[in-house]
């Protein structure tokens, strides 16, 4: 059976040279960084030289990136620390971001009284820039916006640049979940006026278990895991030196080759759309997918001309095809329930449609994708 893999905004493909280095790492340098031998410090060495190549790449001091264990901490981190020891007394955000934000904000609700106002949407599903700016002239109440750059299921890009500006000029804070945008866009937080973001290594072919928080300098975030003077205080905890080293290696490669890679994977998402449009009338694109300047180049949210009941079966009918692609976001695998982020965004009639998330990387062809819509079109035809 083919396999053809799709669902990368879910997870990526190790680069070879990644494994290779983390390899050598674990069987070679294998001390605890704590420790003040020389074991430790070559761990050390490795961690802190992993923090100042990643720290150069976006454009910021190395004292504010701090390694997590992924995006979903770092999105914690923040939001939580600046409710709990920040006095942020109000949240902006949509409905439709990543659930380790969603549920972050849920849980300062319950627990601190947060307010929390949801932004409108537009019909694309981006948020309303203009209801952000009618929420912040009110600055009785100390303010954090989190908002996401990219949206992980209809990959919708932010305009952070205008987010950002808007908050430093109603002296709110800016939070941006940026786990779907590095490694595949440039961005210089030196010149972004973003206060915290969270990223995930294994969003651009590095390990998983590993990220990084960006916390600007001076912010006074505190931390959520105690129990040790790591991370600068930030993050108790013996740290994943073989991940952090992966996780090195897998940005600079991402950033070394960004160009070239973007037009290959940029060129597949045209070519997919192309052929589902011409092998399957009705077929629509969810958010602003068809759009490169105000969609990710990386993904493609497919809504499929039939009833929902009658295609029941498709998604498990693309993995028995050998097809990985994902109905909703990876994290909710498993689940029945719908997409709390095609709930917000689609009209009702479409919403009674199949849609169905595909998602690109170098490791995918032009050959894979025509099986995906002949298999497409077969099942299609068959209900």
């Amino acid at each position: 059976m083919r396999q053809v893999y799709l669902d990368s905004a879910a997870t990526t493909q190790m680069r070879t040279e990644v494994i290779d280095e983390m390899t050598r790492v674990m069987q070679e340098v294998y001390g605890n960084p704590s420790s003040t031998h020389s074991y430790g410090r070559s761990a050390k060495s490795l961690i802190e030289n992993a923090r100042k190549n990643i720290a150069a790449q976006l454009g910021v001091t190395a004292a504010e990136i701090i390694f997590t264990s992924g995006g979903t901490e770092a999105d914690n981190l923040a939001i939580h620390s600046c409710v709990r020891d920040l006095g942020v007394q109000r949240i902006i955000t949509t409905k439709i971001e990543h659930h380790a934000v969603l549920y972050i904000v849920d849980y300062c609700k319950e627990k601190y009284g947060t307010q929390i106002e949801y932004l409108d949407l537009q019909e694309c599903g981006t948020p309303s820039y203009d209801h952000l700016e009618e929420l912040l002239k009110d600055e009785s109440q100390k303010t954090l916006v989190s908002l996401m750059h990219i949206n992980n299921e209809i990959g919708n890009k932010l305009d952070i640049d205008r987010v950002g500006n808007m908050c430093k000029n109603y002296n709110s804070l800016f939070h941006s979940d940026c786990v779907q945008s590095i490694g595949h866009y440039e961005m210089d937080f030196s010149k972004l006026p973003v206060d915290f973001t969270a990223v995930s290594a294994h969003k651009f072919h590095g390990p998983k278990g590993v990220g990084f928080a960006f916390i600007r300098k001076g912010t006074g975030l505190k931390p959520l895991i105690l129990g040790g003077a790591q991370e600068r205080g930030y993050r108790a905890g013996t740290e994943s030196v073989h991940n952090i080293v992966g996780m090195d290696k897998s940005l600079s490669m991402a950033y070394e080759n960004l160009e070239k890679e973007r037009e290959y994977v940029k060129d597949l998402k045209d070519y997919f759309k192309a052929q589902l449009l011409e092998k399957i009338p009705g077929v629509k694109f969810n958010g602003n997918c068809g759009d490169h300047e105000n969609s990710t180049f990386t993904l493609l949210n497919v809504c499929l001309p039939c009833p929902a009941d009658k295609a029941a079966m498709l998604l498990f009918t693309m993995d028995l095809k050998g097809i990985a692609c994902s109905k909703g976001s990876a994290c909710q695998s498993g689940s029945q329930k719908g997409s709390h982020v095609l709930t917000n965004v689609l009209a009702d009639e479409d919403l009674n449609k199949p849609s169905l998330r595909f998602s690109f990387s170098i490791f995918n062809t032009k050959e894979e994708l025509d099986y995906v819509v002949d298999v497409l079109v077969e099942y299609l035809e068959s209900i």
